[in-house]
């Protein structure tokens, strides 16, 4: 049976007088990652923000799992750059968070080698997989991702997202995205909402991919994308080292790119 973590009916919000949500429903269920979609000035931050409890609905139904534990890592993590502060010191900031987990956690994500490393020298992708390390020691039900793959680059996009889905099988948790990053999320979520202050249309990625409202807002973006196939005698890990191949990897390039047992990628057409 399917377990809802949290849902919200008829969700609308105003900021001095602009409507920003208007009759927004949403829910995310155990074990399912959702991913919240659309332009600029969508909503999808507010909307988020209102299901956490960081602003307020004008109106709308909030309704949660008893004792939900909620995880939110937010677009930017600003740290101060004079701050003496390592990886590992950063996760044994976690309330309980014991030592010996802190190295599993950390071998999990693929940061092991940084545990003294400074936090201000992360690159953009460590960071990302730092904090989703931060999230694993916190054993939520419920992970709220705002932008994950902000500041990564592509390569690094599509190892991040498989990290994410592999924290949903691993820990049977429900996961809220909000995502820009339109040729890989698809491939990355169970249902998509396509916001556009209201919900222009929900479902499944193929299904989404297909409906006039998501062209009518991303058609344009997407034209000229196109997959091709070839593959590499070798693959990189997530600091960019060069392992032997073995299940492959898969990212976006727009010059260049490979099938299903290498790496997606989007070509230009040639017309």
């Amino acid at each position: 049976m399917t377990e809802q973590l949290i849902a919200v009916e008829k969700a609308s919000l105003t900021f001095s007088g602009r409507l920003v949500l208007e009759n927004v429903d949403l829910q995310v269920n155990r074990g399912e990652i959702v991913t919240i979609i659309g332009p600029n000035g969508a909503g999808k931050s507010c909307l988020v923000k209102g299901l956490l409890g960081l602003i307020r609905f004008n109106q709308g139904k909030i309704s949660k799992l008893k004792n939900l534990k909620t995880a939110y890592v937010p677009q930017k993590l600003h740290i101060d750059e004079t701050m003496p502060l390592s990886v590992s010191r950063f996760l044994k900031m976690v309330p309980a968070a014991k030592s010996a987990k802190i190295t599993e956690v950390l071998q999990e994500v693929q940061l092991h080698t940084l545990e003294q490393a400074a936090v201000q020298d992360l690159s953009g992708g460590e960071l990302q997989r730092l904090l989703l390390a931060r999230v694993i020691l916190q054993a939520p039900d419920l992970v709220v991702l705002d932008e994950p793959a902000q500041g990564v680059d592509v390569i690094g996009q599509q190892d991040l997202y498989q990290l994410i889905a592999s924290i949903r099988d691993r820990y049977h948790c429900g996961i809220l995205m909000v995502s820009h990053d339109l040729h890989l999320v698809m491939e990355a979520t169970d249902r998509v909402l396509c916001l556009n202050r209201h919900i222009c249309c929900t479902g499944h990625p193929d299904a989404i991919s297909q409906h006039p409202e998501y062209l009518s807002l991303f058609g344009e973006a997407m034209d000229g994308f196109a997959v091709y196939t070839h593959h590499h005698d070798h693959e990189h890990d997530s600091h960019g080292n060069v392992v032997p191949l073995g299940s492959g990897c898969q990212h976006w390039n727009e010059t260049s790119g490979c099938g299903q047992t290498a790496c997606s990628s989007a070509e230009k057409k040639d017309g």
